[in-house]
């Protein structure tokens, strides 16, 4: 069986998911509607967790903010963010802070158990899922003739370009290019000037139009 938590705030989601994951290889050994109370029942070692599905928009603490928590404190459980959102920024921030998976609350419940045995048992995303489709497009270098010519960016410099327009903050492109956050605020400014761009948000916006977070 595979064990399951899943931390949502709608009492209406815990409740059908627990009525849909009986009689199936799926166990939902414990439902909580906040991360505070998950990482509470985690740290007393009280549960023995393959797989944490978890709501991105949590109160107190949202689910992206958790699942930086939670990847630091129990590195080895896998964790499938759960949401309403079909955001590019929400799935490529949880491709940089280490989520295993992304689903949306309107797939349906055959691709979730789906989603969720897959990430179990290789802890890599589901082929060809939001998740796995955005991990690939962050990991793969920009090429010089995606941007004007009179635009000269080095091959990181594209790199991080790609990451801003996904939305990622230096802390996640730092992460997510396995570089420090000073490297990547130098690398932040060379685009600024080269890109000729008034922030990040100006970086960001012109960097879509070039199609680097399609």
């Amino acid at each position: 069986m595979l064990r399951v938590m899943v931390v949502d705030d709608h009492e209406a989601i815990r409740v059908g998911l627990a009525e849909y994951f009986q009689g199936t290889q799926i166990n939902l050994v414990a439902a909580t509607n906040n991360g505070e109370e998950a990482f509470q029942q985690l740290e007393k070692s009280e549960l023995d967790l393959d797989v944490i599905l978890m709501d991105v928009q949590l109160p107190e603490t949202d689910g992206l903010a958790l699942l930086v928590k939670l990847r630091s404190g129990f590195p080895n459980l896998s964790i499938v963010l759960f949401s309403a959102f079909d955001y590019h920024v929400y799935v490529a921030r949880a491709v940089a802070n280490g989520a295993h998976d992304y689903v949306l609350k309107c797939d349906s419940m055959d691709d979730l158990c789906k989603t969720l045995v897959h990430v179990n048992e290789t802890s890599q995303p589901l082929p060809g899922g939001r998740l796995d489709r955005v991990k690939k497009r962050l990991a793969d270098p920009p090429s010089p003739g995606d941007l004007p010519a009179e635009i000269q960016l080095t091959q990181r410099e594209m790199q991080v370009l790609r990451h801003i327009a996904f939305g990622l903050s230096n802390k996640e492109i730092a992460i997510s290019l396995s570089i420090s956050v000073e490297t990547v605020k130098e690398h932040v400014q060379n685009v600024l000037r080269k890109f000729d761009a008034k922030d990040r948000t100006d970086a960001a916006v012109k960097a879509v139009r070039f199609g680097l977070a399609d």
